[in-house]
């Protein structure tokens, strides 16, 4: 199994941090957030993977090598302007499998990604797309109305849940190459909105696992403290 990973993002909502280091690079106790993640598919059964590069590229070329060190074969491509979450495929398509693994270079989960393939190759899927039910909590009361500003109701600090993607997917090569140009931006929501257009299924899958989106300031930290404290988590021995 092949794997691409998106690493060309700034992070700029963990500034001024990512002004030095790309955001794939950020530290984990003593260990990149990058590393991780490849140690990861590693264990997952990848063996190839391909780091689509931009911000401060040469840092995690340095780092990475050629992925002997993780027992990989990595590597790259160079975005010369972002192409989104997706579009970096394109020009590597041919290179990898009839399915094949796309994550983000910041994830942060212990997701089993052995059991995500083992569902798409069942179901058939021309996507499938790793999904996490977050909670969302309201800091205000909200005030109901009607269409004359009458009072209907009141709701103290609600809060909501929703599935929201977790920047891991598998695709199928095939049902996904119609759609991916050399140098033409395309983001991930894009991409599998068109698969459903086209009558493809595109697969959710949720599995109760630990995830943080370790862009966000509040998330990175709790994502250290929790790898820290819980390294078994994330890593087998």
């Amino acid at each position: 199994m092949k794997a691409i990973i998106m690493a060309g993002g700034k992070g700029t909502r963990l500034k001024p941090f990512t002004a030095s280091f790309p955001k794939p690079l950020v530290p984990l106790g003593d260990m990149p957030v990058l590393e991780l993640l490849l140690r990861q598919l590693k264990q997952a059964g990848v063996d190839e993977v391909i780091l689509a590069v931009n911000h401060l590229h040469h840092l995690i070329r340095a780092f990475c090598g050629d992925g002997s060190n993780f027992g990989l074969k990595i590597d790259y491509v160079l975005e010369d302007t972002p192409l989104g979450t997706a579009g970096p495929m394109a020009s590597v398509l041919d290179d990898l499998g009839d399915d094949f693994i796309v994550t983000n270079g910041d994830l942060l989960t212990n997701f089993d990604v052995q059991e995500m393939i083992r569902r798409h190759e069942e179901t058939a899927a021309a996507a499938s797309i790793a999904v996490y039910e977050r909670k969302l909590n309201i800091d205000f009361g909200l005030v109901e109305v009607d269409e004359n500003m009458r009072l209907t109701g009141y709701r103290e600090k609600p809060s909501y849940s929703h599935l929201v993607s977790m920047g891991l997917y598998v695709l199928n090569r095939a049902a996904v190459a119609p759609h991916l140009k050399p140098g033409v931006h395309l983001d991930m929501p894009q991409l599998m909105l068109l698969l459903k257009e086209d009558g493809k299924q595109v697969q959710c899958n949720h599995q109760h696992c630990v995830w943080l989106d370790i862009g966000r300031p509040d998330d990175y930290s709790s994502a250290q403290d929790l790898f820290e404290n819980n390294r078994e988590l994330f890593l087998k021995d």
